[in-house]
């Protein structure tokens, strides 16, 4: 292997997984404007109601993203490849977009839940096919940072729908509060036109190629991503290891029904579902779309409250940074212990402050709760936000890689569409209590991650076939392809883990 850390490849991953992060810029940008624009007065004076169903319009979204990851998502990134299922799934986005900031007259109120059903649909697409694109060209010690990028993209969208809800409300003239709405929701065609450019003259991934028949073309996509790098011996193995490990799925007789089936591909399909549904039911979800309201409530204007919104989301993508940094070092059970830990204990802060000081009677109590927000952002910054999707792309089989991902990511639906129902009704009823809700749901997944997570850093995506076998014997010895017995299961245990 190559030293050059400054190769042409590690300037050709770093360039397109970050043009590929546009994708989920624009997923990102989409929740982050919805926070504004549910605040907005023009936007309740176009549906004709005034108390808009929070509830419903928030979680209608995850219902699509449901949708798609069962039904929709894996076919098309297995049939049309990883990037046109992006390229697909992201027209189909802006098709929904388009609805949303249309949305007016009798039918505002249906036209906007079908634009939200239609951008969820489209979302569920990108969302698996990006990462699974990121995580198929990256080298396997390096893996965890370019998927990371990914979620870069998403909070990076996040913080500019804030930024952008801010700045719209400074146009408070007539046209302004009736049209303003609409224009920032219409912003997510600019990202979305450049992610659409990029996309036809990326590489296919070599994983997709060799499972569809097309080795030499995956040769020629290794060598682009790994030139200056690897050695050209070490492109040839890193291919034949892929059509060996496709060679031996088809002949073993699984398909995608053994992801219910099988012992061992089960092991990896309940892992990654509970892991995507936990980095929801955290309360992300509430803090994504209800964030102004819960600034407001603690004694911020809704113009401060929408700064203040824009400032932890932009203090957000800082943390996933450090957390592109670190998860290949650190590793991925980790980050998300730790970040599990770091969330509970701001929401505990969150639920407890309201209680001893009610009614905004201490400013002091407000600012703490504020800033453990902001420490609360944090926490899912450096684990669940990132490292859901990079677990869940890495950990499958190349031939049913996509379909176990979308499968998994509706688990995060499920509990998306919780949590959106959840919390406005909580905060209505129990008022800060809701807090120590989620705070328990934080502190139980410490254990679980800790107990039953295996580690899957520096492992090659072909090796997770021997991580999650069902036998002990298996598990601990793998017959490699040189025959040589290989210890798989901890490798930073062993002193070549250590040299990783």
């Amino acid at each position: 292997m190559a030293t050059d850390s400054f190769s042409k490849a590690a300037w050709r991953l770093h360039v397109f997984c970050l043009l590929l992060a546009f994708g989920s810029y624009v997923w990102g940008y989409n929740i982050g404007i919805l926070a504004s624009v549910l605040a907005h007065p023009g936007f309740k004076n176009a549906l004709g109601i005034q108390d808009a169903p929070l509830g419903l319009i928030t979680g209608i979204y995850y219902l699509g993203t449901w949708l798609s990851y069962i039904f929709v998502a894996h076919p098309a990134a297995d049939k049309l490849g990883r990037r046109y299922a992006a390229l697909g799934g992201m027209l189909v986005l802006c098709v929904g977009q388009a609805l949303q900031a249309s949305a007016s007259g009798p039918i505002a109120l249906g036209q906007l839940i079908v634009g939200r059903i239609v951008s969820g649909l489209g979302t569920g697409v990108v969302s698996t096919s990006v990462p699974l694109y990121q995580s198929e060209i990256s080298p396997a010690k390096q893996r965890g940072r370019f998927v990371v990028m990914n979620h870069i993209g998403f909070v990076a969208g996040l913080a500019s729908g804030f930024w952008v809800g801010y700045a719209f409300t400074f146009w408070d003239n007539e046209h302004g509060r009736s049209m303003g709405w609409r224009v920032s929701i219409a912003l997510s065609f600019i990202p979305a036109c450049i992610f659409l450019a990029c996309l036809p003259f990326l590489y296919e991934s070599p994983r997709w190629l060799v499972e569809h028949g097309k080795s030499e073309e995956a040769l020629k996509t290794l060598t682009f991503y790994r030139e200056g790098s690897f050695t050209s011996d070490d492109i040839h193995h890193e291919l034949s290891e892929i059509e060996r490990s496709v060679s031996n799925f088809k002949s073993s007789g699984l398909d995608w029904t053994s992801l219910f089936t099988d012992p061992g591909l089960f092991a990896r399909m309940w892992r990654s579902t509970l892991l995507q549904f936990m980095a929801q039911m955290c309360g992300v979800t509430a803090m994504k779309y209800y964030l102004p309201i819960l600034f407001k409530a603690l004694g911020l204007s809704p113009r401060t409250a929408l700064l203040a919104g824009g400032i932890e989301m932009t203090l957000k993508i800082g943390c996933t940074v450090v957390e592109m940094l670190i998860i290949d070092n650190v590793g991925r059970r980790p980050t998300l212990t730790f970040g599990a830990a770091v969330m509970a204990f701001s929401m505990m802060v969150n639920g407890a402050l309201p209680l001893a000081f009610p009614d905004n009677s201490s400013r002091a109590a407000d600012f703490v709760c504020i800033m453990f927000i902001f420490i609360y952002s944090f926490g899912y910054g450096i684990s669940f936000g990132p490292a859901a999707w990079v677990y869940g792309s890495e950990i499958f089989p190349t031939a049913i890689r996509a379909r176990g991902l979308s499968f998994a990511a509706s688990g995060g639906s499920i509990g998306s569409i919780i949590t959106a129902q959840v919390w406005p009704v909580g905060i209505r009823t129990l008022g800060s209590n809701t807090y120590f809700f989620f705070m328990a749901i934080n502190l139980v997944c410490v254990p679980i991650v800790y107990l039953l997570y295996p580690e899957t850093k520096g492992r090659s995506l072909e090796d997770m076939d021997v991580l999650f076998r069902t036998r002990r014997h298996d598990i601990y010895q793998w017959q490699s392809p040189t025959g040589s017995q290989t210890n798989l299961l901890e490798p930073e245990e062993t002193e070549e883990g250590r040299e990783r």
